[in-house]
């Protein structure tokens, strides 16, 4: 018995701390905010301690992160908003990049009609047309009670004053230095002279300071107007950058109908093309519905190879159909039919995986990793999903000299060239290929979960293509195998997106047994990630108390009162 013991001890030992035991989450009665910064998170809260709500909280979050998560919260970036009001509409806002009007189709190919390497991700002509800025304003201006000015205040005064850095950060800007070392901007706000920060150092951003100001005294024309404006042009002109003063002058986000699922009596709701998101949860969740995957067992073959086969069939469909809905017909309607998910499922079978070449797109009558998630929440009704991005960590990596933000590089998103992988794997075809003024498609998928018309869930995830399975995953966590919102968003995660056929799967994920059955199912390389699986910062809403979750993958927190 003792041995025994002794045993189990040991192996404790070796179970990573973030899925050994998950810690519990926060709690609050009047107002939640989980991010991917504590200090952000804090932010939002104190705006609704002071009668702001959750949409007031999540623009000065939005611009907190900004500053103090630089990797991800932007202003040089763009992102999508589902807002849950206190009336009980739901709504959904688009501020992704849009391509330049000097984009075009071939714009990333060499004479043999190849893809250049790195254009479409480390040159200023990887940029997209930002659209955070503009975003953040929108949603205050419709759905806030505070002005501008207040919201944005705490992220002047953290760019100006700056914060105590982090491990986390500091061993993340000391890595990133060396793709920095052409971007003498880059070089001078992430480095101390061309030696990195440590642990406990004050990072101040006087650059970002003023403009964060301009944006507080001006609104969107701070921004797309102006000072601003002329230094991303003038950064556009010191290398092959396309974006123009009439560009950023035009650029406005677009209020979408949001994508609506049932599943299991909960509703879920997401966002439409061009984030992909909406569509493929809404799908997935429609095929596992027929099968009872909670008397399966949370990480068993058969819930797993469901699960997968579903995955499979979905991001086939997204290659195929998905885009921005402005320039292309998508046949939504079709795609997120219960009909058209027991059809896609048709040829599934329980002891066999498919083969991705034979799967393809269903047949239908036409019609990040670097990314980051906060998730807000008020006693008055009014929840809120964002998830916002530059695309890579740091996008391109170039600071926009003099005004202290970083460019995108979201232009790899679009389909570069017809069943050619982007930074994540996933391909495309006509749907999402370039052309001026378009938006590129999207793996982000914030979300919120109702039932009798009251919020359940609020979640939402970085990730790259693993965005919407992570997603998925938290979800059936929560409705299928009824666990609480540390476990359902702290235990371990994997991911499938038809091509490449492998299966992803994060560390502990897999007992030996269930690795084992999955191979003699057929399922092909069983790959455990080198990287963390998504971000889940979610809310949970019990008995009228919100529980806020940051993923404990990473550094981050909750804050509620």
């Amino acid at each position: 018995m003792k041995r025994l013991m002794l045993i189990l001890i040991v192996l404790c030992l070796f179970v990573p701390a973030n899925f050994a035991a998950n810690p519990e989450p926060v709690l609050g009665e009047n107002g939640m905010v989980a991010s991917r910064s504590m200090i952000a998170s804090q932010v939002g809260a104190e705006i609704m301690r002071q009668g702001g709500n959750a949409v007031d909280a999540a623009v000065a979050t939005g611009f907190a992160l900004a500053v103090t998560y630089p990797s991800a919260g932007n202003l040089g970036g763009g992102g999508f908003m589902v807002m849950r009001l206190a009336d009980g509409s739901v709504k959904t806002l688009d501020f992704r990049e849009t391509a330049p009007a000097a984009a075009s189709r071939d714009m990333y190919l060499d004479e043999k009609g190849d893809p250049i390497k790195g254009q479409s991700t480390k040159s200023r002509k990887a940029s997209g047309v930002p659209g955070s800025v503009d975003g953040l304003i929108e949603a205050l201006e419709k759905h806030g009670t505070l002005p501008l000015a207040k919201v944005i205040a705490p992220a002047v005064k953290l760019a100006e004053e700056g914060f105590e850095l982090s491990p986390d950060l500091a061993r993340q800007f000391k890595r990133q230095l060396r793709f920095m070392k052409d971007y003498p901007a880059s070089m001078a706000q992430f480095s101390k002279g061309g030696e990195p920060f440590v642990a406990g150092d004050r990072f101040k951003q006087t650059d970002l300071a003023k403009t964060l100001k301009l944006i507080a005294e001006k609104g969107r024309d701070g921004f797309y107007k102006g000072k601003t404006a002329d230094l991303i042009v003038a950064e556009m002109k010191r290398g092959n950058g396309l974006i123009s003063a009439r560009d950023l002058a035009e650029y406005r986000s677009v209020w979408r109908d949001p994508i609506k699922g049932d599943y299991r009596g909960y509703q879920i709701w997401s966002m439409p093309p061009p984030s992909s998101g909406g569509v493929l949860l809404v799908q997935m969740l429609n095929m596992l519905e027929p099968h009872d995957i909670r008397a399966m067992g949370f990480g068993s073959a058969a819930a797993v190879h469901l699960m997968i086969e579903a995955e499979r069939r979905a991001y086939a469909d997204r290659a195929e159909y998905l885009g921005d809905t402005d320039f292309v017909k998508v046949p939504l309607a079709k795609l997120t039919d219960k009909a058209y998910a027991i059809q896609r499922m048709a040829d599934y079978q329980v002891d066999k995986a498919s083969d991705s070449e034979a799967i393809g797109a269903g047949k239908v009558v036409k019609e990040s990793r670097e990314t980051t998630h906060y998730s807000v929440i008020d006693a008055k009704g009014n929840a809120v999903a964002v998830t916002t991005t530059l695309n890579w960590g740091y996008g391109n990596r170039i600071v926009v000299e003099g005004a202290g933000f970083l460019l995108n590089n979201e232009m790899d998103d679009f389909s570069v060239k017809a069943d050619t992988p982007n930074t994540y794997g996933l391909l495309g075809r006509v749907a999402n290929e370039i052309q001026p003024k378009k938006r590129m498609l999207s793996s982000m998928s914030p979300t919120i979960v109702t039932q009798d018309d009251e919020v359940v869930l609020v979640t939402g995830s970085p990730g790259g293509s693993t965005i919407i399975t992570t997603v998925f995953q938290v979800i059936v966590n929560t409705i299928d195998h009824e666990m609480k919102v540390n476990d359902a968003v702290g235990l371990p995660r994997f991911h499938h997106q038809w091509k490449p056929d492998r299966i992803i799967f994060e560390p502990w994920c897999f007992s030996p047994d269930t690795h084992k059955l999955l191979e003699g199912m057929g399922h092909k390389d069983l790959v455990k990630a080198r990287w963390k699986l998504g971000d889940a910062n979610t809310i949970r809403v019990v008995d009228g108390v919100f529980q806020g979750m940051a993923d404990p993958r990473n550094d981050g927190g909750a804050a509620g009162f």
